[in-house]
């Protein structure tokens, strides 16, 4: 039987959602496979028909080594997935959560992909390409909420074909933003449609995990930090991965509303809690990992997502105990490559 080329990769800790069950048929009528990472909550007798789930115990016995010293009961689980996919031969990775419905326009996408390319540098709130409403992502460093406020991203004026190994897809509903603007402006959002947003080397704009496209010089960029918080593990992750592309001379492309989120609950104080490291120092991290020196091309992606780790633990982001986890995943990637060749 031949093996899919295209995955979607979620983690949860409840029995199968509507929402998830509407994306794995989506997936599975694509052509794909979905995979499924249990953890410590989620419930015996889980069972998502098409789908490949893994439970804990199932991740426990598997070969990869972030497997059993990666934590429990933390979202990082979600590695295992993706060490699944690309083991099995993904050729691209979809990622996204339990509360994630897929909208019409959903689809399979490729790597080299049409979008404008933003012309400005530094931080780019990408959602005021795609709304006037006073928004701004996850992530979005406080101190530049405001002035990100003036207008849209100035971007060329033609659209262009451009290669972007992460495509971040934005959500409709309930889409990823801080507790602060949920404590204070929560509301429903519509997203426009629009050309989609090629961020190059030198502008920012943080992703997340939410509907998220990998294509297989990007995948070891797939990870998640563990020693940090729930919050900040894919928003740290997409600095770093930002900040490895411009090495390769690659970028991110931000796409318009492919899925609605209709959200979990959630503590909004403890999101803010949670959420209190990035707001004070994810401008730093963008400053660390901007003046540092990284080898250009595709093959020192490792040797530099393990240099932005070290920097970053230098610099009290992450402890030293992060360093070994990158090192585990690093390895089990180059494994899961070998396996796939």
């Amino acid at each position: 039987m031949t093996s899919p080329a295209f995955f979607t990769v979620v983690t949860t800790i409840q029995l199968p959602t509507g929402m998830l069950r509407e994306c794995c048929e989506r997936t599975i009528d694509c052509g794909g496979l979905p995979v499924v990472i249990g953890d410590r909550k989620t419930p015996d007798g889980f069972a998502l028909p098409g789908a490949r789930y893994l439970s804990l115990a199932d991740q426990l016995k598997s070969n990869w080594r972030i497997a059993r010293s990666g934590p429990t009961s933390h979202y990082s689980r979600k590695n295992v997935g993706y060490l699944e996919a690309i083991g099995a031969g993904a050729k691209c990775i979809f990622e996204t959560d339990d509360d994630n419905r897929p909208l019409p326009n959903w689809r399979p996408r490729a790597e080299t992909v049409s979008a404008r390319r933003v012309v400005d540098r530094g931080w780019i709130n990408v959602f005021r390409h795609f709304t006037d409403r006073r928004i701004w992502p996850r992530g979005f460093p406080l101190e530049r909420i405001a002035g990100s406020m003036a207008g849209e991203p100035e971007l060329d004026a033609v659209v262009s074909e451009v290669m972007a190994p992460i495509q971040q897809g934005l959500a409709n509903g309930s889409p990823d933003v801080d507790a602060i603007w949920r404590l204070v402006l929560d509301e429903p959002i519509e997203f426009r449609d629009g050309p989609s947003v090629f961020l190059p080397s030198g502008s920012w704009c943080p992703f997340n995990s939410q509907s998220t496209w990998w294509f297989p010089r990007a995948f070891p960029l797939l990870y998640l930090p563990s020693h940090c918080s729930f919050r900040m593990t894919d928003i740290w992750r997409s600095l770093i991965a930002q900040r490895c592309l411009w090495a390769m001379g690659a970028g991110v492309v931000f796409h318009g509303a492919e899925v609605r989120q209709e959200r979990n609950p959630h503590e909004l104080l403890r999101d803010f809690e949670q959420e209190v490291p990035g707001y004070l120092g994810n401008g730093r991290i963008a400053q660390a990992l901007e003046a540092l020196e990284l080898q250009a091309g595709e093959e020192n992606m490792a040797r530099n997502l393990a240099a932005c780790y070290e920097t970053l633990a230098r610099n009290g982001v992450f402890p030293a105990a992060e360093l070994a986890l990158v090192d585990s995943w690093l390895e089990d990637v180059q494994t899961a490559f070998s396996g796939n060749s």
